[in-house]
């Protein structure tokens, strides 16, 4: 019986990692899919297809081999950052030379996984302190964009009602990690979640339509929309951005192995690459997207405190299983924006704290603050002001405007600049 309970357990564990990602993973096809002027069966088809991927791309991660999966706690979906490249590649070249950049993308980075692991000693706690404290609250602005409805643009941005679910969400969430022990209070941000939507059933803000209009069942199929065609400028325009979540992915690496108490080592790390560069070849032989590590839920194994791999299987399966029954997967698309931004801002903040509790172990004398405080503001401006670098040319545009890619990279050369280059020993 107790066992049983357990895997109960544990399966509810998977369903709170899965909901922390859903929205943001299923905001990709929806913009990519609008881009491209799919209409509503090929965009149902887009988004189960890509659920499923993600389960797939989730267990490359997780289930460690000679050669793939860095096995953390880790949950895979496609990085926002891919949203502008392949929007703009599939536009103007063409859904079948956007496929085979990411195919492209995906061969880089199974290649070259092992070659960017050897950076791993420009990574000390310095470094990897500052950049996991940037994934944390460069991320705070979209949950509060999503907090108060999801476009800034909306009439109804920042509406009482969307503040009320909003801020009952952070409310309920803190409320059970404080006052409950055990079970509930490892589940808390899938109850704020829960309660949050109920709420908003109880205000009338949640429509059933998408559950009526979704098929019962779906296979992922091989080249769907297009055959993968190659193109050097799309191919440079996608290695740019896979090596830009790699980088995000590397602080995703570290910040939850520094949770989990696990050290990670230069062959850890190309296997986690190497997962990412298959999930994205993957991804575009079934006409779906690259994959990366997703960072809100390093914040859910900190608040939990479930260090296991066993509830990202469950995740894993769960992902599979949306994926083949869109009418399920469509559940999940009621939670309201406002009560997921509400969650995030828990859960981003939580990954914030836990880069400043690294950096708290560093000596923090004139040197390191300098590194603290020039990467830190760096990173956290360009995210502010992502169009700073609008007159340069586009490429530069898609290292340049992502806040953590160049806090992380000041951070690496400020560290070599003041500290030199670290011994391999001393790298984490």
């Amino acid at each position: 019986m107790e066992k049983q309970q357990s895997t109960w357990h544990t399966a509810i564990l998977g369903l709170q990692h899965l909901l922390a990602m859903y929205s943001g993973d299923i905001l990709v096809p929806l913009l990519v899919g609008s881009a491209l002027k799919f209409n509503s069966q090929q965009m149902a088809y887009l988004i189960s297809a890509d659920i499923f991927m993600c389960g797939i791309a989730t267990l490359l991660q997780i289930k460690r081999t000679p050669w793939t999966g860095i096995g953390l706690p880790v949950v895979l979906g496609c990085a926002v950052e891919y949203v502008a490249p392949l929007q703009h590649i599939g536009t103007t070249l063409g859904h079948s030379y956007m496929y085979g950049s990411i195919i492209a993308a995906g061969l880089f980075l199974l290649l070259c996984g092992g070659v960017f692991a050897k950076l791993r000693r420009f990574f000390p706690t310095i470094v990897t302190g500052s950049l996991i404290t940037l994934i944390g609250f460069t991320l705070i602005p979209v949950a509060f964009q999503n907090l108060g409805g999801g476009n800034a643009q909306a009439k109804n941005f920042g509406s009482p009602i969307n503040l009320l679910l909003g801020f009952s969400t952070i409310i309920i969430i803190l409320v059970l990690n404080v006052w409950t022990r055990g079970f509930i209070q490892q589940i808390a941000i899938l109850l704020g979640i829960v309660a949050g939507s109920l709420l908003a059933v109880i205000l009338g803000q949640v429509g059933f339509e998408p559950v009526g209009q979704a098929q019962w069942f779906q296979l992922p199929q091989l080249f769907y929309f297009a055959q993968p065609h190659f193109e050097w400028s799309s191919i440079v325009t996608m290695v740019l951005t896979a090596i830009t979540c790699m980088i995000e992915s590397t602080g995703v690496y570290f910040a939850l192995s520094e949770v989990v108490g696990q050290d990670l080592k230069e062959q850890d790390l190309a296997a986690g690459y190497r997962a990412e560069g298959l999930a994205a070849i993957l991804g575009g032989v079934f006409n779906t997207f690259p994959y990366s590590t997703f960072s809100q839920n390093v914040g859910i194994v900190q608040l939990s405190g479930i260090k296991t791999l066993r509830p990202v299987y469950f995740s894993a399966f769960f992902l599979l299983i949306l994926g083949l029954i869109p009418k399920v997967g469509a559940i999940a698309t009621l939670i309201p924006t406002s009560v997921l931004g509400g969650a995030m801002v828990v859960m981003f903040g939580m990954v914030g704290a836990q880069g400043i509790k690294m950096l708290a172990a560093v000596d923090l004398n004139t040197k390191n603050l300098l590194v603290i405080a020039i990467s830190l503001g760096l990173g956290l401006g360009v995210s502010a002001q992502p169009h700073l670098f609008q007159f340069l040319p586009a490429t530069c545009q898609t290292v340049l405007s992502n806040g953590m890619v160049v806090g992380s990279l000041t951070a690496v050369i400020l560290n070599l600049l003041l500290n030199g280059a670290p011994h391999q020993d001393t790298a984490h």
